[in-house]
């Protein structure tokens, strides 16, 4: 604290157009001192530091730091000096809105550097990255253009009133836009589905996501339609992702048999076809569940696993095929349902009454019966 009271005492006693060329020209030798130790120091660091992220970011305000200094020293001479109002507040203002610029440029520098990195990166979807970057420069030029107007002792009252009343009127004109824009922000942040994955929706669609923009997703179903639904909806809605966390998925192939059939043999054969079927994987182990005695049949359930959602409907198809060849071969009865049905005489016509006589598919009682 002494040493600085000394400092000031000191610039206080010289006149005043040499002590604000002193506090000028120490600013910048500061600048210059900052610079050079600076890049030695991020010369050693960096490499030490995984990514580019790092690299972009230092860099990138390094610059911005010297040229603050170098111009903090006009700045405190302007505090420090007698000088003329007018003339004071036009250096003090026109200081700090070079410095406010200087740091609204780099940082919108810093932004660009910084999606043109993330573009090529495995671990952030491209489709995002203008949307993040865009959001990004739209902030910092807003913050800018506001500090430099307090700067300048502009009213910014009437600008933010008739900002907010065009925030509502474009708001209102383009609210399902709005919707859709921050409907893809949610599923980003979520990490609901990515391109590529499998989806089920609400509605019943299953497919591979194909692209997701600013305002929808596109989803190519099995029948090779693309859909195309608005990211609003999806945000609101309940969405099944068949490829997280793991793209392997278990299918269920049921299977009925007749009474009396050897239940052990039945899950024998189940568990060979599954074991030869290319497309089912060996782990988990596929296995058999003998479900329920049903009014037909002894219903049983092959469950299975394989390595990706879109193979699920071929393996069942090869599974089923293969269980039908099997039965035949071993004789195993698959049973289906069956319904007798009994008409009187009285209710049908005399013309189909008598061809029924004549085909022998009458009743002791006088009925017809058939199947």
């Amino acid at each position: 604290m002494q040493l600085g009271s000394g400092v000031v005492d000191l610039l206080s006693g010289l006149p005043a157009w040499q002590g604000f060329l002193v506090l000028v020209g120490s600013g910048v030798v500061l600048a210059l001192v900052i610079r050079v130790l600076g890049d030695r120091l991020l010369r050693q660091i960096t490499p030490h530091i995984e990514g580019d992220v790092d690299d972009i970011v230092f860099r990138g305000i390094h610059t911005a730091v010297y040229v603050t200094v170098g111009l903090g020293g006009a700045y405190a001479g302007a505090q420090i000096y007698d000088i003329r109002p007018a003339i004071a507040v036009s250096l003090e203002a026109g200081t700090l809105s070079l410095v406010v610029i200087v740091w609204m440029v780099t940082l919108l520098r810093i932004g660009r550097q910084a999606s043109a990195l993330a573009t090529d990166s495995a671990y952030i979807d491209r489709q995002m990255v203008p949307i993040l970057q865009n959001v990004w420069s739209a902030l910092i030029s807003g913050g800018g253009v506001l500090l430099l107007l307090i700067l300048w002792d502009i009213d910014v009252t009437p600008l933010l009133a008739s900002a907010g009343i065009m925030g509502i009127i474009v708001g209102l004109a383009a609210r399902d836009t709005l919707a859709n824009f921050f409907g893809s922000l949610s599923l980003y942040l979520d990490g609901t589905y990515a391109v590529g994955d499998f989806v089920v929706l609400e509605t019943g669609e299953r497919g591979r996501v194909e692209d997701i923009s600013v305002r929808s997703t596109v989803i190519r179903t099995r029948d090779d339609i693309l859909v195309t639904v608005p990211n609003s909806k999806l945000n609101n809605a309940a969405i099944i992702n068949e490829s997280t966390p793991r793209r392997k998925r278990r299918i269920r192939v049921p299977i009925g048999v007749a009474y009396g059939t050897d239940i052990d043999q039945v899950e024998e054969i189940l568990l060979e076809l599954a074991g030869a079927e290319d497309l089912v994987q060996d782990r988990p182990n596929p296995r058999v569940r003998f479900r329920e005695f049903g009014d037909s049949a002894l219903n049983f359930e092959l469950l299975c696993w394989v390595s990706n959602p879109a193979l699920t409907a071929r393996a069942t198809h090869e599974l089923n095929s293969a269980i039908y060849k099997r039965f035949r071969a071993e004789d195993i009865g698959i049973p289906f349902p069956q319904r007798s049905i009994s008409i009187s005489a009285e209710e049908i016509p005399g013309e189909l009454f008598d061809q029924a006589q004549s085909k022998g598919k009458t009743t002791d009682d006088g009925g017809v019966t058939g199947k």
